[in-house]
């Protein structure tokens, strides 16, 4: 299978799975526990931060582990809920974010809170200045991604930061599409959250961070034991966190060579679609992307159609992010972009990863030649 779907998830990069293994066969105590199986359990948990604060550069005991970035955004929004004395305030998103902050956003609507959803240009990218001019007396966070999931584009929270703060508003950013892609610098991004998850930069499914400027920010959204400093109840998923810790190493040693390497192919995609498909337009495409992603309209054909036709010629590819999928409405990060809805669902989006070569990326360029005159003949 030639496999483009890297922002969907990414196979475990074989160090994950030795050093998953080596915790499930050695260091499978438990991290609570005094003795010492509960302390060689607690060394590999505390290893693994180290390497994810070194890969971010966050302080490692500001980290705090989840089961991926979809609890640590919910923690996030949804946690001060539980603490006391708290009143509905004023948020501020984006419209293109991903569901796991847009959906706890809705909820948060539902109790009273109020919502912002700025904006975005035509190539996907939010203005700080309309951000700063959303701020409010009342307004308790602001949360926009660094890197689109859909279209790779990079926005700009180092200047968005910089502005809420002028202002003493928190900043969250979901930077899933980005940590082990691009340098992620924790301390100048300025951002004051962090949320991520191992699956998307070669490690397992099941784990994740929210990383904070100060612990005393968090809110638990779990309760129970005292695990996390007393931020999220439950024995740790060891095995996860220290495949986190390996992934987050590998992708300090290698990142900025892979980085390279694939945003060589992934223009080298582009090019040979552009070139045989001269009416197809790149989503986002005078914006700053991250290497790996690129997300292009094929004007007259119909996307599902077109990635199941893929698949059965052995490519995996996707029309927008794998948690709407399933919803057959036009992908909403590109309506927002000012897309007609009937582009938007013309779109593919390909993202490479470290697996991906030259030969495939032209396989894929000559799959597509043949298939999609056939899609357009048949509509």
């Amino acid at each position: 299978m030639i496999y483009l779907d890297h922002n969907a998830t990414t196979q475990p990069a074989p160090e994950v799975v030795t050093e998953m293994t080596g915790c499930l066969t050695q260091a499978w105590g438990n991290p609570s526990s005094v003795h010492a199986g509960g302390q060689l359990a607690r060394a590999a948990r505390e290893a693994a931060r180290r390497a994810l604060g070194s890969l971010i550069h966050a302080v490692p005991e500001n980290i705090l582990f989840t089961s991926g970035a979809t609890e640590a955004a919910n923690q996030l929004l949804l946690g001060p809920l539980f603490k006391p004395g708290n009143q509905p305030r004023h948020i501020i998103t984006s419209a293109i974010e991903h569901p796991c902050v847009l959906e706890p956003a809705r909820i948060l609507e539902t109790l009273g809170w109020r919502v912002t959803r700025v904006g975005v240009n035509a190539e996907g990218r939010v203005d700080p200045q309309e951000v700063e001019a959303a701020i409010r007396p009342d307004t308790a966070l602001i949360s926009v991604m660094l890197v689109n999931n859909d279209t790779g584009v990079i926005q700009p929270v180092q200047e968005i930061a910089a502005s809420a703060h002028r202002h003493h508003v928190p900043v969250h950013t979901d930077a899933v599409q980005a940590v082990g892609r691009i340098p992620v610098d924790f301390e100048t991004l300025g951002a004051d959250f962090l949320t991520l998850s191992a699956h998307k930069l070669y490690g397992p499914k099941g784990v994740g961070a929210l990383v904070a400027r100060e612990k005393a920010m968090l809110v638990p959204l779990l309760f129970g034991g005292s695990q996390e400093n007393a931020l999220r109840a439950g024995t740790e998923n060891l095995p996860g966190i220290c495949g986190l810790g390996a992934a987050a190493r590998l992708a300090l040693r290698d990142m900025a060579g892979d980085a390279a390497r694939i945003a060589n192919l992934r223009d080298r995609l582009q090019a040979g679609l552009l070139a045989a498909f001269p009416g197809a337009h790149i989503n986002g495409g005078h914006a700053a992307r991250v290497p790996n992603t690129l997300n292009i309209t094929f004007p007259g054909i119909d996307a599902v159609t077109a990635v199941m036709n893929l698949d059965i010629a052995g490519i995996a590819a996707a029309t927008t992010s794998a948690c709407s999928t399933a919803n057959r409405q036009p992908p909403y990060v590109l309506t927002a972009m000012g897309l007609p809805p009937e582009q938007a669902l013309a779109s593919l989006r390909f993202s490479l990863g470290r697996s991906t070569t030259e030969a495939e990326i032209d396989q894929t360029v000559e799959t597509l030649a043949e298939l999609l005159p056939q899609l357009r003949a048949h509509e």
